[in-house]
């Protein structure tokens, strides 16, 4: 998931940078807000990863009669 979220970055920094030189202010306004929350998304990937999973074990089965 982070590449995938690496190149979505340098994806809208290039539309950020063409929207910047035809001044298309609402353009850039919006491709902020969407840095924003990419980065932040980037973020919490990047705590997640560290944490390591639980195991959390085969459910087990109740036997006939067990109940």
């Amino acid at each position: 998931m982070l590449p995938r979220l690496d190149e979505i970055e340098v994806d809208l920094l290039a539309r950020r940078a063409r929207a910047e030189a035809e001044g298309w202010l609402g353009e850039i306004e919006g491709i902020d807000l969407t840095l924003i929350f990419l980065r932040q998304k980037r973020d919490q990937t990047r705590r997640l990863a560290r944490v390591a999973p639980i195991h959390l074990g085969m459910p087990g089965m109740p036997t006939p009669g067990e109940a």
